[in-house]
């Protein structure tokens, strides 16, 4: 029973699945690009040959015993070359579209980063409520340039104050 199970989790994994997908689809596509070349290109290069049929070309070997089907190779070069070139066309569009998508999630995230940067030096710049008096060691509003306690001046209190009040003025003139 174990062996079952397996083979179901096997041939439900998504790369098993795509590989089927894909080789349908192959397959569909190597009878488009057989008639691609058995009915328009072969018939194309017949006006510059001279109207040759190649998959009638043929190599007899030892009287007659056996033949060797050039005509049919040369068909299958071209369907090869068709099939090649097709595929590459399509893995360059869908790397193209690759670069594209990642190019657009790098400048996303670069946005994205500056942006939460912002934010940071935004949450960084939030000051406390309240700061200690140097005299008198009272808890005293941050802002406030006089200690209520014990009255004394807080000289630095003033010039901070002012920094901060033209700082938030070039910030605002800048936004």
């Amino acid at each position: 029973m174990s062996l079952i199970k397996e083979f179901k989790e096997f041939a439900m994994k998504g790369n098993a699945i795509d590989l089927a997908v894909g080789v349908v689809i192959g397959g569909a596509f190597q009878k488009i690009v057989n008639s691609l070349v058995n009915d328009i290109i072969m018939p194309f290069t017949a006006i510059f040959t001279g109207n040759i049929d190649y998959s009638e070309w043929k190599i007899v070997i030892g009287n007659g015993v056996a033949e060797i089907g050039i005509g049919s190779f040369v068909n299958a070069l071209i369907n090869f070359f068709v099939i090649a070139f097709s595929i590459f066309l399509a893995i360059k569009y869908v790397n193209k579209i690759n670069k594209k998508l990642e190019q657009l999630n790098k400048d996303t995230i670069g946005k994205l980063r500056k942006k939460s940067k912002k934010k940071q030096v935004e949450e960084v710049k939030v000051e406390p409520t309240v700061k200690t008096c140097p005299y008198c060691l009272s808890e005293i509003p941050y802002k406030a340039v006089r200690c209520s306690h014990c009255t004394s001046e807080l000289v630095e209190s003033k010039r901070k104050q002012e920094e901060t009040e033209k700082e938030e003025q070039k910030e605002a003139e800048e936004t």
